[in-house]
């Protein structure tokens, strides 16, 4: 079992491997410290609560503000 996933905050790598950006289909880059997955192309930061990526664009925060 992997004991990264909760609470704790991490992600699964495999996970991690397959997900990519619903808005452009491109790379997501995991930022650990502030549990977000971030996507360059689309300039977002979508959400990771309690282990889970939230990918709406709705819930993603911009990286341009």
């Amino acid at each position: 079992m992997n004991e990264d996933n909760g609470a704790g905050g991490g992600v699964d790598p495999k996970l991690l491997e397959i997900l990519v950006c619903p808005l452009t289909k491109g790379p997501l880059r995991y930022d650990r410290e502030a549990q977000e997955l971030i996507s360059e192309q689309a300039r977002l930061a979508y959400p990771i609560r309690e282990g889970i990526p939230i990918m709406l664009v709705d819930e993603a925060r911009s990286l341009d503000d």
